[in-house]
């Protein structure tokens, strides 16, 4: 069985830097695409940031418009384990993080057409 553990998720003050963490068992990262994305309360859950979003590459990365130049996403080959290092945090930037597994080239952003999902970890941004 696949697991994803998010860690990292803590109060901040706007302006602040966060890195969460997302380590997984029996998956090896490099061989799929791993993504984070974010659900604030009332709302849907939002693509965030992926490896491999070209599948063939599997050194690419993308990012949603709205994180774009703050946050990057990486990817510790010997440790399995995905990263999202968050700067410049914004309030609106308050959300529970997701990390996300897809063993296939399906759509990136739709978080149904990822397979497995970690538990999530908040991430509260004071203005």
């Amino acid at each position: 069985q696949v697991q994803l553990v998010e860690s990292g998720g803590e109060w901040w003050q706007a302006g602040g830097s966060l890195r969460l963490s997302c380590p997984a068992s029996r998956l090896t990262p490099s061989s799929a695409r791993m993504a984070w994305f974010r659900q604030a309360p009332g709302k849907a859950r939002d693509f965030v940031a992926a490896t491999r979003c070209i599948w063939w590459n599997t050194g690419s990365t993308c990012y949603a418009d709205s994180v774009k130049g703050r946050f990057t996403i990486s990817r510790d080959n010997a440790k399995n384990t995905v990263y999202l290092q968050m700067n410049s945090l914004k309030p609106e930037d308050t959300a529970v993080y997701y990390c996300a597994a897809q063993g296939n080239n399906g759509n990136m952003v739709e978080a149904g057409s990822y397979d497995y999902w970690g538990q999530g970890t908040q991430v509260t941004v004071s203005s």
